[in-house]
């Protein structure tokens, strides 16, 4: 991919970047890290982007594979309750108000689930999500539907008696 069109893509898909970072990092210079180092990933591996997939789910792939491999070489896995000042749109259906409960009831899944998840609320079918995580299509539908229900728990708390 020719340099010009690969940071025209960059910018176009930067939300990407940004929404994987904002659900893996505990606070903003760590996530100004992991952007920094998703970026050179993605550098060294513009080559081997070939187009058999969307540029948004190759972004993707990288962005995940390089927030996991962060996070395994510090052994640290933040589940913060703060969440960052800057606002992450997790899927414009969802009204504002609601987006930052979501995020953070998000944020207390592990983190491959988040990464299902919010995999799941960008519109990515089940196919491109077993692509994307590498893990059977009947696992991904059974754990999109054990999410949804932590998720119901966490944002609808039970009424006692």
């Amino acid at each position: 991919m020719e340099e010009q069109e690969f940071l025209r893509q960059i910018r176009e898909h930067q939300g990407i970047i940004h929404k994987v970072t904002g659900l893996y990092a505990a606070d903003p210079e760590e996530k100004k890290d992991l952007i920094q180092e998703i970026l050179l990933q993605t550098w060294k591996s513009r080559n081997s982007f070939i187009g058999q997939s969307k540029f948004s789910t190759w972004l993707y792939r990288i962005s995940l594979n390089t927030v996991f491999t962060a996070k395994r070489k510090k052994k640290l896995v933040d589940y913060v309750e703060e969440i960052p000042d800057e606002e992450v749109v997790l899927h414009p259906a969802i009204e504002k108000e609601n987006a930052l409960s979501l995020q953070k009831a998000i944020r207390m899944l592990h983190e491959s689930d988040r990464a299902i998840i919010s995999l799941h609320l960008d519109g990515y079918t089940n196919p491109e999500i077993v692509e994307l995580i590498g893990i059977s299509q009947n696992n991904v539908a059974v754990r999109i539907h054990r999410i949804k229900l932590r998720l119901s728990k966490l944002l609808i708390p039970e009424k006692n008696g």
